[in-house]
């Protein structure tokens, strides 16, 4: 039997989604709790890999399982054994044919960051913070520049694993409230970086030190050396992928928007 589960973590204590030697990823903790409920190893797939201290809202897994189990029991037990910041939102059975990344047909991500003359240390780990004034009219022009299909070299980080460069990047919306700014990304997949990279080119942009004909360079030369250096991870949120309606999933549970309007 195929299960699919939803799951949310903070990225905080964790060296990312993918498995690692020494135990302390989110993937690694995840599979640990699903063994101990399931009574056997288990190995799972993931939507999409996130970074170290990049958090998730909507991460969805698939796995085949020799037991069966009700839906809410999957839920339940795993979190049974799971650490407070990493937890099993929702569990469904699913055909054989889904696949938890390659049947996504898009994905989603939003970064939070706070503009303010010191880091706010409440909030550490959870947003990204910077002490420019930053222009929302010239970031926005600047983030036009990069919507559809095109080749992100320039926003990709060497170690990327991607089998192409060329994605699509459907909309970044732009929004404020007080000192709190969200960038929400939605795109067909993302390499490696890819968001934090453009968040580096934004900030720029919105900062004055460069300007939206720069961003147009940068994308056209598909040169990584030639972008901002790679943002900070932590207000980066894994909004979930997105799937055809006929594997008929929830849709993500995305509460960070009504903590980070």
């Amino acid at each position: 039997m195929r299960i699919a589960l939803g799951l949310s973590y903070r990225g905080c204590a964790y060296l990312g989604w993918q498995s690692q030697p020494g135990g302390r990823t989110v993937q690694d903790q995840f599979e640990a709790a699903l063994a101990r409920f399931m009574g056997t190893p288990v190995r799972v797939a993931c939507a999409g890999r996130t970074d170290a201290g990049v958090h998730a809202l909507q991460q969805v897994v698939h796995f085949d399982s020799p037991v069966s189990r009700a839906p809410f029991s999957w839920v339940r037990g795993t979190n049974n054994f799971l650490p407070p910041d990493i937890a099993v939102n929702w569990a469904q059975p699913v055909v054989d044919a889904f696949h938890a990344q390659k049947s996504a047909v898009s994905r989603r991500y939003r970064y939070v960051l706070v503009q303010a003359k010191v880091r706010p240390a409440l909030l550490h780990g959870l947003v990204g913070w910077t002490h420019l004034p930053l222009d929302a009219s010239a970031m926005r022009a600047a983030a036009a520049i990069l919507l559809g299909t095109h080749d992100f070299s320039a926003f990709r980080a060497s170690s990327c694993q991607s089998r192409s460069p060329v994605k699509t990047l459907h909309a970044i919306d732009i929004g404020r409230q007080g000192d709190t700014w969200t960038f929400d990304f939605h795109a067909s997949a993302f390499l490696h970086h890819m968001v934090r990279n453009i968040m580096g080119c934004l900030i720029a942009v919105g900062s004055g030190a460069q300007d939206s004909v720069w961003l147009h360079n940068v994308l056209q030369s598909c040169n990584r050396s030639l972008a901002a250096p790679t943002f900070m991870p932590h207000g980066l949120y894994f909004l979930g992928p997105q799937y055809p309606a006929s594997f008929d999933l929830p849709d993500p549970a995305c509460d960070l928007p009504q903590l980070f309007a």
